[in-house]
């Protein structure tokens, strides 16, 4: 309503003119009543008489070709014929439409100046990036890209991302891989063909190589892809990058087989599978066999009166270390592990690779111990300069479920990658 009283004050329309509210203003005396100021505008129009307001109602419109209209009004006894001239606007081409388009206007111009009132823009640009986390398939449908935004809750003690954070987004971009390609049906990760034979995937061996650890608020961008291994094994491979420098985060290897859902034991790949999933195989490899030769196997042996062991009893699965499979997340043991290496590594030294070969599933009634032997050798032959533990996770029956080695380096300065997490009373 603002908004059409505003038009009207720079677009007379019909029968709002001064002239003709004078006219239709006058007595039978031909003297201008008193309610109507100096300057044509009647200030407090006295009620007219109802046969004068049907009068008004049915008054006709001006013509559209802005020629002289006459208007009549009618009094009691007589009728009064009162020349009328328009000038030719654009409202009074379309009369009917005038109120209308200025509201229709009015509206407008207040939801412009809303907008452009609005902090839409992201403070950052890489904001924009995947913003939803879907991520998409790339180099003719081999390679599955997806990023990650580091958030608060992912950070450890020396400010940066955990291992376990990294290991997720391995999984997570595992599982959309599968997705975004069709191929994921009723299990974790299972392909149709695989539900159908009640199979589902199972880790084997892990190999990373962490290079750097991102801090908060750092966007990560995770490829991943599949190849063979062997013919009932499907290797799958992660290239973590920064998203803004392209410098390498994390190279990751892992070895999968495929288990029996309702018998727990291991299968053979059906061909349907395999047709499945083969035409999606990339034989390039995350890291190369020189690196995979340099990370040290886990040892058949851990418990070794000869090296500095560390052990921690009484683990538990809990209900949410459960994966939709019933059987604890591979990531969840890294944790175990990791519990029983001494703190004086873990302020220190930051983890630089690792192995992992698994060897038997837990369940949630299991109760389980975590070794940890640290080893005096030295990965470059300088004193002190890294450390390799290795480490074994089983079950208070002794039966292994997974067993490790670890290498670790001095944590970095800031500036030099990381920034490192030193004790207050160190002085």
């Amino acid at each position: 309503m603002a908004g059409s009283v505003a038009a009207s004050g720079f677009f007379p329309t019909p029968g709002s003119t001064p002239a003709a509210m004078a006219k239709s203003s006058k007595n039978m005396s031909g003297e201008l009543p008193e309610t109507l100021s100096v300057r044509g505008m009647v200030a407090k129009p006295n009620t007219p008489p109802a046969s004068m307001q049907v009068k008004a109602r049915a008054q006709a419109l001006p013509k559209v070709n802005g020629s002289k209209v006459n208007l009549k009004t009618t009094g009691s006894d007589k009728d009064e014929t009162v020349p009328y001239t328009s000038s030719k606007t654009f409202y009074n081409q379309l009369p009917d439409w005038s109120m209308l388009l200025a509201a229709v206007t009015t509206i407008f111009l207040a939801a412009e100046k809303q907008w452009t009132m609005l902090d839409w823009k992201p403070k950052r640009p890489d904001m924009l990036v995947d913003t939803f986390g879907f991520g998409r398939i790339i180099q003719d449908g081999l390679v599955f890209r997806q990023n990650f935004l580091i958030r608060s809750y992912e950070i450890g003690a020396d400010r940066t991302a955990s291992i376990e954070t990294l290991m997720n987004h391995l999984q997570e971009t595992a599982l959309n891989h599968v997705k975004t390609a069709g191929l994921l049906g009723d299990g974790f990760g299972a392909t149709p063909e695989m539900s159908k034979r009640n199979l589902i995937w199972v880790v084997s061996k892990i190999q990373l190589l962490v290079e750097h650890y991102p801090s908060w608020e750092d966007m990560v961008q995770v490829d991943t892809w599949v190849a063979s291994a062997g013919k009932n094994g499907m290797r799958r491979d992660w290239h973590i990058r920064d998203y803004n420098s392209g410098r390498t985060i994390l190279k990751a290897t892992s070895v999968w087989v495929m288990m029996n859902k309702t018998t727990r034991r291991l299968s053979k790949m059906p061909d349907e599978v395999r047709g499945e999933i083969g035409p999606h195989f990339n034989d390039r490899s995350a890291i190369t066999e020189e690196q995979g030769e340099k990370l040290a196997k886990p040892r058949s042996k851990v418990v070794d009166p000869s090296t500095k062991q560390f052990i921690r009893k009484g683990l538990t699965p809990k209900w949410g270390d459960l994966d939709v499979n019933q059987h604890v997340n591979n990531v969840k043991y890294i944790g175990w592990i990791l519990e029983s290496a001494p703190i004086s590594i873990l302020e220190k030294h930051e983890l630089a690779s690792m192995t992992l070969d698994y060897r038997k599933e837990c369940c949630r009634d299991s109760v389980l111990q975590s070794l940890t032997n640290v080893s005096g050798e030295c990965v470059d032959g300088t004193p002190d300069s890294a450390i390799q533990c290795d480490h074994l996770l089983q079950l208070e029956s002794g039966a292994d479920v997974v067993k490790a080695h670890t290498t670790w380096r001095p944590k970095r300065a800031h500036g030099e990658g990381n920034m490192g997490l030193f004790p207050v009373d160190s002085a």
